[in-house]
Order: C-alpha cells, then sequence, then structure tokens
C-alpha cells in the first residue's frame, strides 16, 4: 500500500470515528435536529464511491451503521411528518457502495417495509432494494423469498407473495420447501387451479417423500374445498326449497344424493344444520385445513 492510500484510509477512519463521537455528543447536549438539519448531502453512490477512493466497503459499512441509527432513532424518538425520510436513500448508498451487502438488503428492506409507527410502510422501497440486490446477485434465492415473505406479512397479498416464492424456488440451490411455500400461497389467494398445478409439478419433480407427502396432503385438501363448495351450493338449493336439513339422510331420502359424501380421504363430511354448510369430519386425517382455507 502506498503511502498516499494509507493516508487516505487513516483520514477516512478517523473521519468517521469523528463523526460518530460528534454525533453522539450532540445528541447528549442538544434536541433532536430540525428538518434543516436533516437533508443528506450526499445521495449519489456513484459520487459516493469516487470520494471512498478504494475504501467502498468501508464506506459502505459507514452508511450501514447511519442507516441503522436512522432507523432506531426515528423509532424510538420520532414523531409526526418526515419520519424515516433518510432511510431509503441511506441504504441507496450502502448498496451503491457495496452491491453484495447482503444484510443491508434483507434488513434494510425489512426496515422499510414495517408499518408505521414501527417504519416508514414503504413496501415498494423494499422491493426496489431488493430487486437491486437481485440485480447484483441474480442467483441469491433469498432475496425473492424476502420479497414474498413481505408481501404476505405486510399486505397480505397472497398472489404477489406466491410469484416471487415461485422465482426463489426456481433459482438454482433454493430449498425444496420454497414450491409448496408458493402453491400455498396460491390458495391462499384464491387461485386453486393455480396451486393445484403448481402441486402436481412438485409431486412430479418431488425425490423425497416428506415434500411428495405434503404436496399430495395439499392436494387432497384443496379437493375438499371444491367438493365442500358444491355441496353447499347445492345444500343451499335444498334449503329454498325445502327448508334446513337436519341432516345427510333427509337429502338421500328426497335423492339428492346417493350417500353421505365423503372427503377424499374417505371421511364423511359433516353437515352444519345451522347455516345449512359442510366442514370435514373431526376425524379427517385433512384437517387441520390452513387457517386462511378454514370455511
Amino acid at each position: 500500500m502506498t503511502r498516499g492510500r494509507l493516508t487516505a484510509l487513516v483520514v477516512l477512519v478517523l473521519l468517521a470515528a469523528a463523526s460518530v463521537a460528534l454525533q453522539a455528543e450532540r445528541d447528549r447536549r442538544y434536541a433532536r435536529a430540525g428538518e434543516e438539519a436533516r437533508l443528506l448531502y450526499l445521495q449519489s453512490g456513484e459520487v459516493a464511491g469516487r470520494l471512498a477512493l478504494e475504501y467502498d466497503a468501508l464506506a459502505a459499512d459507514i452508511y450501514w451503521i447511519r442507516s441503522v441509527l436512522h432507523y432506531g432513532g426515528e423509532r424510538i424518538h420520532g414523531s409526526g411528518p418526515g419520519r424515516y425520510e433518510l432511510l431509503s436513500p441511506l441504504l441507496d448508498l450502502t448498496t451503491s457502495l457495496d452491491p453484495l451487502f447482503q444484510i443491508a438488503y434483507r434488513f434494510g428492506a425489512v426496515f422499510l417495509a414495517e408499518a408505521p409507527p414501527g417504519g416508514p410502510g414503504r413496501i415498494d422501497l423494499a422491493e426496489r432494494l431488493l430487486t437491486r440486490g437481485m440485480q447484483a446477485s441474480p442467483g441469491r434465492w433469498q432475496y425473492p423469498h424476502d420479497l414474498g415473505f413481505l408481501y404476505y406479512w405486510h399486505e397480505q397479498d397472497h398472489r404477489r407473495a406466491a410469484q416471487w416464492f415461485q422465482k426463489a424456488a426456481a433459482l438454482p440451490g433454493a430449498p425444496n420447501w420454497l414450491g409448496p411455500l408458493a402453491a400455498g400461497m396460491l390458495a391462499r389467494g384464491g387461485d386453486r387451479d393455480a396451486s393445484r398445478v403448481l402441486l402436481q409439478r412438485i409431486l412430479e419433480d418431488a425425490d423425497q417423500d416428506w415434500l411428495r407427502q405434503t404436496a399430495t396432503r395439499w392436494l387432497r385438501q384443496l379437493d375438499a374445498l371444491d367438493q365442500m363448495d358444491r355441496l353447499d351450493a347445492m345444500l343451499a338449493q335444498y334449503r329454498a326449497q325445502h327448508g334446513a336439513p337436519a341432516g345427510w339422510g333427509d337429502l338421500i331420502r328426497a335423492r339428492w344424493v346417493p350417500g353421505i359424501p365423503v372427503d377424499p380421504a374417505g371421511y364423511p363430511y359433516v353437515i352444519n344444520t345451522t347455516w345449512s354448510t359442510t366442514r370435514l369430519s373431526p376425524e379427517s386425517p385433512l384437517n387441520p385445513l390452513p387457517e386462511e382455507l378454514a370455511r
């Protein structure tokens, strides 16, 4: 290392240390900064990279620390408009300086998506950040997985979550549980046909018993849901014409059904006589249906 480079490195480290110390002392002595002091003077990752010389990774670490401090400070002390306004620019600078900064992408997206008052509630910015991570590291399945989780957790957008889980599952080295996870999200989003196609593909390609068993059980649950929908429609029609049935015997005697309907596992469906709807037998191995699919 040349003397000039060594000097630049020492100066950069000293400036970083001094800025942290100065900020700590200022926070101790004075109230939190007003809006005019919240401006982020350096917003271009390209400019930051040139100023950092060959120490982009070190500068990225500094901006990551600033991101965490900003998020934590706003979460604890912030109030009113303009909260978390520097979080996205700080994360952009961090990942521009170090495009392979995995923690900054993943935890930064969590910070951005967190609903107020614990965060800015900007899942759009979280998606933009993680998309940049995917562009920098196309083979990293964790980024689309994280985005799917955020859409499920914060937006309850099952279909969009499923799309990202599918993208994650398609990447080399992705864990095999991502496929069933995507199928489950599709079913929860109301797209049983798409979920069934994906589960059938998993069943055909799976090389592990637990994965085949999981796909088989979920396919049976989807079939049961379809059957219950048809039975409920029939019960509603019977109720409109003859009143609420006391049980399957009423429908058998009226020749609406040839016998007691059974689920794909061979267990008889139960009629809720109050609402004239069907449910699984308590003994059925298809219980419990996933909470979002429960009827």
